[in-house]
């Protein structure tokens, strides 16, 4: 396989994660008994929503269509918080820390997945690319670490 498509390999599957995600926080958000981490998920619903419109520019850059790849990682994180959700009860901080879990999962899958892409991007002569790519790592580091904050500000019932 060669490295540019290996890149867009990539990004299908980071695409199909994305619109994975869209889909699922609605449900964590509601799943959550704290208001900062119900923000935290309605806050990273809209910032997943710009990372889509900003993957979309990326297939545009490199003349390629905006395609979904199957996401099995992100699938299985989304499957992983549903039965977070299924097997503890509502309003309790054990069902906020396991959605905290699997959100974290998430996050990590995509900050490896963007600093690959990013690099990648540039390695393969796609700077504006790389760019874009930069700013959506940045931005799941920064919700990673507002989930930790959250974490650590929860109680024991």
């Amino acid at each position: 396989m060669k490295l540019q498509q290996l890149f867009i390999d990539q990004l299908q599957d980071i695409y199909c994660g994305e619109e994975k995600l869209a889909k699922a926080l609605p449900m964590l958000e509601q799943a959550a008994s704290s208001d900062e981490l119900k923000q935290a998920f309605s806050s990273h619903l809209q910032e997943t929503k710009s990372h889509l419109a900003r993957l979309d520019k990326v297939f545009g850059m490199i003349d390629t269509p905006a395609e979904e790849k199957k996401c099995a990682a992100i699938a299985e994180i989304v499957d992983e918080g549903r039965t977070i959700i299924d097997e503890t009860e509502a309003g309790t901080v054990e069902r906020d820390v396991g959605l905290i879990f699997a959100s974290q999962k998430a996050a990590h899958y995509e900050i490896a997945t963007y600093g690959g892409l990013a690099q990648l991007a540039r390695t393969l002569g796609h700077p504006d690319a790389a760019e874009i790519l930069s700013v959506i790592l940045a931005e799941e580091q920064k919700t990673d670490s507002l989930l930790t904050r959250i974490a650590a500000t929860l109680k024991a019932n």
